[in-house]
């Protein structure tokens, strides 16, 4: 039995990730980490098997890593409309006090890694997303806040870090099924800038979802950074070890 702890577990990713892992209970025992506990309820009908705390407080942090083997980093800040949006105008977009990307996405991160390893946590899978090598991406004009930029400094700390890492950067998240399409994986930005048939960039949440999983089985995926797209017209991926080896350590 390995035990992970999954991060961001009430998000629309991470609480398939959550379920996916608990489905394997004869595998892993999976634990959620949340700050609301309404929302693990609504997400799961339940409370059980989660750890309520905030990434940015090192004590939470450390109380819900004891005994675990795994982390799984699923939190990202989110940008909201900082007033109410005007009939046919897009809203300005922002970030909440205390959620913008250097808080959540550098520093939050960095502290969950760092807390990861004075718990003596193995292996560690974060999620990201591609766009990171572009300074000039839109989503970095969100808020002033950067978002990919911080994501990409605390890929390059967590690779430092000396944990086992995987990091799995997805293409545009689609609220579609899993297990249907042939994933792909790439390097810096590739598969974003020039996806191979013209397929779109994007892939379904519960295939990130299952990456997850796969990362922490495969000891392809351990010590790899990749992009990841899907493509709806090629062959189901079915052999994730030889799908991993595809991949590259480092940024």
């Amino acid at each position: 039995m390995k035990k992970v702890l999954v991060t961001g577990a009430t998000g629309r990713t991470g609480s398939i990730v959550l379920q996916k892992l608990r489905d394997r209970n004869d595998v892993f025992e999976a634990m959620g980490f949340a700050r609301s506990p309404e929302k693990a309820k609504e997400r799961f009908g339940a409370t059980d098997g989660f750890v309520f705390g905030d990434i940015r407080d090192r004590v939470s942090l450390n109380s819900a890593l004891q005994g675990c083997q795994a982390l799984v980093i699923l939190t990202s800040a989110v940008p909201q409309p900082l007033s109410p949006p005007q009939p046919g105008q897009r809203p300005d977009m922002g970030f909440a006090p205390g959620g913008t990307p250097e808080e959540v996405d550098y520093r939050g991160q960095l502290n969950q890694i760092d807390a990861a390893k004075e718990a003596g946590v193995e292996q560690i899978v974060l999620v990201g997303s591609m766009g990171g090598t572009d300074e000039n991406h839109f989503l970095n004009s969100i808020g002033n806040g950067k978002i990919l930029i911080w994501k990409r400094k605390a890929e390059a700390y967590l690779i430092e870090s000396g944990i086992d890492y995987t990091i799995i950067r997805a293409g545009g998240l689609l609220d579609e099924p899993g297990e249907q399409r042939e994933l792909l994986v790439g390097q810096d930005d590739t598969l974003l800038t020039n996806p191979p048939n013209g397929i779109k960039p994007s892939i379904p949440r519960a295939d990130v979802a299952e990456l997850v999983v796969r990362a922490l089985l495969e000891p392809n995926a351990r010590n790899k950074a990749f992009d990841t797209i899907s493509n709806p017209e090629g062959e189901v991926t079915r052999d994730f070890a030889a799908l991993f080896s595809q991949t590259t350590p480092g940024l």
